[in-house]
């Protein structure tokens, strides 16, 4: 599996667990992230500490959830940035859009 799932209390916490999100991972995780709204969850922390490149396909799956979240009135949240795919997101201005936090449990104190 290229990530995991795992429901919490007050939210669901997506760990990519690849380096690339990318045209591989980008559609399966968008289905999930349906799914998963689908269900009633309206808060989801997406953890990408593992990633370390993130293409258009990949930064698509981030604005679906993204979208999917405040649909719902809910949050997502995005988490564990490296350098290379905060500049992506910071260069598609995206930075101003999304919630951002240094880890899961920031995240998580943002959601509370």
């Amino acid at each position: 599996m290229d990530f995991n799932i795992e429901s919490r209390k007050n939210c669901t916490v997506i760990h990519i667990l690849t380096e690339k999100l990318d045209t591989h991972i980008a559609p399966a995780l968008k289905s999930e992230l349906v799914l998963v709204s689908g269900k009633g969850e309206k808060n989801i922390i997406l953890g990408l500490e593992k990633c370390q490149y993130c293409d258009s396909s990949g930064l698509s799956a981030i604005l679906v959830a993204n979208r999917l979240c405040k649909n719902a009135g809910g949050k997502f949240v995005l988490c564990g940035l490296n350098e290379a795919v905060e500049r992506l997101i910071t260069i598609s201005q995206l930075d101003t859009v999304l919630t951002i936090t240094g880890t899961v449990a920031d995240a998580e104190n943002l959601i509370s």
